[in-house]
């Protein structure tokens, strides 16, 4: 007689999520900046809404499988909707509202998505395409601003007024934890966006495997969740917050500098999350005048490499600890937190938490050469980094892509190296890691070591061609306001810093790097503007 086990094959859903949180933690708060202040809504007051928003939902048709879509800041409404369609078994769709107009009206279609829950302030973005659409048939308002735009191409409701006038839903239905739940695109920096679907199973397991791995949210936290919501999930951090206990603080339209540190100064969160460039325009903004953060304790920081020179700016002046972590829509997104080892303080701990970080529980990784061969994790071996694990997509919606995948490994695109301890560093991504002479010149440690300048805002470095070399740095700098700086005394900056043929003999002084729609640096528009002669390249001898 063979042994069986004896435990419950219990389904791992968003909805075992959902209840958890209102029953175990109702007093807690969702809070949403409105520009001068902020509304609060209570997790149980969040849940009774989430339960009408469903209601709405089946009222209009919807129905299991349906696409239910959200063109959103984040705020209230947007936490409801992120439990409401999953838990009724429609599948969210986290519309990207930074996305080109032909990428969006792609999307939309591709996906199917039938109804879209939109804020009155983005109506005009999302109007612009929808004449190139066939799938949206009714349309959500959030807020009371003008909707005519729409009208041409659906039904209209207002959201307060549908989810006030409907009734719950009575029961939420049994779910397959297989079943497509959620959807994020890449941001399509080729092409059009691919299309990753979520299964309720992988955000379950994706939410515990985030706090084993180091986002340590806990009850009575607050969390500013800066990351927009259609970002690969806000990185995971609604439904950690919502599992944990730890109010859920929502900036709404308000992410500049100066009324998010209102916000922060209003609200007092004890952690945030957000990309590099949010984190830079906060700093420069408490540069020209006295800003107060002391109720963080840390933040997470994603999306592309932090700049050591960050994680020394804020825990020299604001005593608040930076944390990098790295991940893919692909990854739903996590895939490393750098929390120290056990006993790093001071410098060590500093230089641990610069890192990309170390692999979280549930995330399988492999360092690759370009020969196909695994290389060791000794620190210095260097490989393309693949990836498998239970929130880590298998392929994209409707495409085939077997280039992106080595047999059940989702490729990255990244080059790092893992040491002995499971703490992974990028060095670059494939398509911009530099080939100078034969050997690899790391763009990110490039870039990392320039803007430890203290008169560099931003810089970020390509690959262009040279006739000795095949191949040479072009540094693209962001100069702080009211500062001057020369090639020259970047490369003065630079020695000592890295290899003295790492050095670059080119320099380009820009207004802002080129972003993408998620915020990341966009060096494919710095590529195209220097073989176009769009950018003013002065040699390091100036």
């Amino acid at each position: 007689m063979s042994l069986t086990s004896t435990m419950m094959d219990h389904p791992l859903t968003v909805t075992q999520l959902l209840e958890h949180g209102h029953r175990v933690h109702p007093d807690r708060h969702v809070v949403t900046w409105q520009g001068t202040s902020a509304r609060r809504v209570s997790f149980a007051d969040t849940y009774d809404r989430t339960r009408r928003l469903a209601g709405a939902l089946r009222g209009l048709g919807v129905r299991e499988g349906d696409v239910v879509a959200t063109f959103c800041w984040n705020h209230q409404e947007h936490v409801e909707a992120y439990f409401a369609v999953p838990c009724m078994g429609a599948v969210l769709h986290q519309l990207n509202i930074r996305l080109f107009p032909d990428q969006l009206a792609f999307v939309i279609d591709d996906l199917g998505d039938r109804v879209i829950i939109v804020d009155d302030n983005l109506i005009p973005l999302l109007a612009r395409v929808l004449d190139d659409v066939t799938s949206p048939e009714v349309f959500i308002v959030v807020g009371d601003g003008d909707a005519s735009a729409l009208e041409a191409h659906g039904e209209v409701h207002r959201y307060d007024a549908l989810v006030d006038a409907a009734t719950p839903i009575d029961a939420w239905p049994d779910l397959d934890e297989r079943a497509p739940a959620a959807s994020c695109y890449t941001s399509g920096t080729t092409g059009n966006p691919k299309g990753v679907v979520y299964s309720h199973r992988s955000i379950w397991t994706h939410t515990f495997g985030a706090m084993a791995g180091g986002v340590k949210l806990q009850d009575g936290d607050r969390v500013l969740i800066i990351v927009p919501q259609f970002h690969a999930n806000a990185w995971g951090l609604v439904h950690v917050a919502w599992v944990q206990g730890s109010d859920l603080l929502m900036p709404g339209q308000y992410l500049q500098p100066e009324p998010l540190v209102a916000f922060i100064e209003a609200e007092r969160p004890t952690c945030s999350a957000a990309v590099p460039t949010v984190w830079n325009g906060v700093l420069a903004h408490g540069a020209r005048t006295d800003i107060d953060l002391s109720s963080l304790d840390w933040v997470v920081v994603g999306g592309s490499a932090v700049p050591r020179a960050m994680v020394d700016t804020f825990e020299d002046r604001y005593d608040v600890q930076i944390i990098q972590g790295w991940g893919m829509t692909e990854m739903s997104p996590l895939g490393t937190v750098a929390i120290p080892p056990a006993g790093a303080s001071g410098e060590e701990s500093r230089s641990y938490r610069a890192r990309t970080g170390r692999i979280v529980p549930g995330v399988t990784m492999r360092l690759v050469d370009d020969r196909g061969v695994e290389q060791p994790w000794d620190g210095e071996a260097i490989g393309e980094i693949q990836v498998r694990g239970p929130w880590i997509t298998a392929g994209y919606h409707g495409v085939a892509t077997p280039e992106k995948f080595d047999d059940g490994w989702l490729r990255t695109g990244d080059v790092g190296v893992i040491d002995h301890q499971g703490y992974m560093q990028i060095v670059d991504r494939t398509k911009d890691v530099i080939k100078s002479g034969g050997e690899w010149i790391s763009s990110v440690d490039l870039e990392n070591a320039i803007m430890g300048h203290p008169d560099v805002l931003e810089c970020a470095v390509i690959g262009v061609p040279d006739e000795r070399w095949d191949e040479r740095p072009l540094a693209c700098v962001v100069v702080r306001a009211g500062a001057e700086l020369t090639p020259g005394a970047l490369n003065d900056h630079l020695r000592g810093e890295v290899a003295s043929w790492w050095l670059p003999e080119r320099y380009t002084f820009i207004e802002e790097v080129p972003k993408t729609s998620v915020g990341k640096f966009d060096k494919k528009v710095l590529r195209h503007r220097f073989e176009q002669g769009d950018l003013d390249v002065a040699p390091a001898g100036d």
